[in-house]
């Protein structure tokens, strides 16, 4: 394993765990995130959430850093009103990711944020989300079950070039990118216009945000290339 990027995927606490005879607090990862990574040729680190004082240290160790995916950002985040669809707030997993985030940007670190952490990274950048989106309801499927939809990349963007045709990806998800962060742009859209993926408009670091959940498909692309800028 010797020479493999070292990825590191944040993950969160649950209060209520269980395993075996145990419920307790629990640092948490979907296993599609560390397995995701390892199938694209890297090595997974679990980030357990820390105080946001600690964030350049974490990214400091890291090649590359992945936000996953998980609730709401709180809407006061980017100056709103929180809406009657948008679920509680999780305003550690906020400030904690929020800072690798920004840690990762102003170290050129290699960064992917997946739905939520898409989400994330316009936040951090200034930009705004859309609280419910009832006309991209069918994208997403029952509690606990992904839908799928198609997605088609924007001509001469970092994500057409990793992926340069429509695909079906694995979807669940009722916010998205609204107003666009500063110097971001998007790179992909559904076929109702829904943002689906984001980047810097400029030259710079590798950076990339996308609405679905690679970790729940059998495409690697964005993965290796993430693992690749790592490397």
């Amino acid at each position: 394993m010797a020479g493999r990027p070292l990825i590191g995927v944040s993950t969160y606490l649950e209060s209520g765990a269980r395993w075996g005879v145990w419920e307790l607090e629990a640092a948490l990862l979907p296993a599609g995130y560390p397995r995701l990574v390892q199938r694209a040729g890297a090595l997974a680190a679990m980030l357990p959430p820390d105080g946001p004082e600690q964030a350049a240290a974490t990214v400091a160790r890291l090649d590359a850093l992945v936000i996953a995916g998980g609730p709401d950002v709180e809407p006061v985040r980017y100056g709103a009103v929180t809406g009657p669809r948008t679920g509680p707030p999780a305003r550690a997993r906020d400030a904690w990711e929020l800072a690798l985030i920004d840690a990762a940007l102003a170290a050129a670190v290699p960064l992917l944020g997946i739905c939520r952490g898409m989400q994330l990274l316009n936040v951090a950048l200034g930009g705004t989300l859309v609280q419910h989106l009832d006309q991209h309801a069918e994208h997403a499927g029952p509690p606990g079950v992904f839908g799928r939809h198609l997605v088609e990349p924007v001509p001469g963007t970092r994500y057409a070039g990793i992926v340069p045709e429509e695909t079906s990806v694995p979807t669940f998800h009722h916010q998205a990118v609204d107003r666009l962060g500063s110097g971001l742009v998007a790179s992909a859209h559904a076929k109702d216009g829904t943002v689906e993926a984001i980047e810097p408009s400029g030259p710079g670091g590798w950076v990339l945000g996308v609405q679905w959940h690679p970790e729940m498909g059998e495409d690697l692309r964005v993965m290796r290339a993430l693992v690749a800028a790592a490397g």
